[in-house]
């Protein structure tokens, strides 16, 4: 529940964290302001990594709006690719049936 107030205080912590800028525009060395804080895992599907911090990253709107196809709520590539990248970093299996792991 993004309204709860464990939820406001995590995404606080997390941009603050983060400097309060986008970390995947910083990855191509541009700074923007972040708006949003993204569940790398979706909870939908992973709920054990909610609250992790390594599963919480600081986007702006655009960003976020590709890591998401918003007709079926379902990760991009771009956002699948994210995934995958900080499975290997954390060294999180991603079971084969899950959408994300093609």
């Amino acid at each position: 529940d993004y309204k709860s107030k464990r939820w406001i205080h995590k995404r606080e912590a997390i941009l603050r964290r983060d400097k309060y800028q986008c970390q995947l525009s910083k990855r191509y060395g541009k700074i923007r302001q972040a708006e949003v804080v993204h569940h790398i895992f979706p909870v939908s599907q992973f709920p054990e990594y909610q609250w992790k911090d390594w599963n919480l990253i600081s986007i702006t709107m655009d960003e976020h709006n590709k890591l998401h196809d918003r007709v079926t709520g379902q990760l991009t590539d771009y956002g699948k690719k994210l995934m995958q990248r900080t499975a290997r970093k954390y060294g999180v299996n991603i079971p084969p049936d899950t959408p994300a792991s093609a």
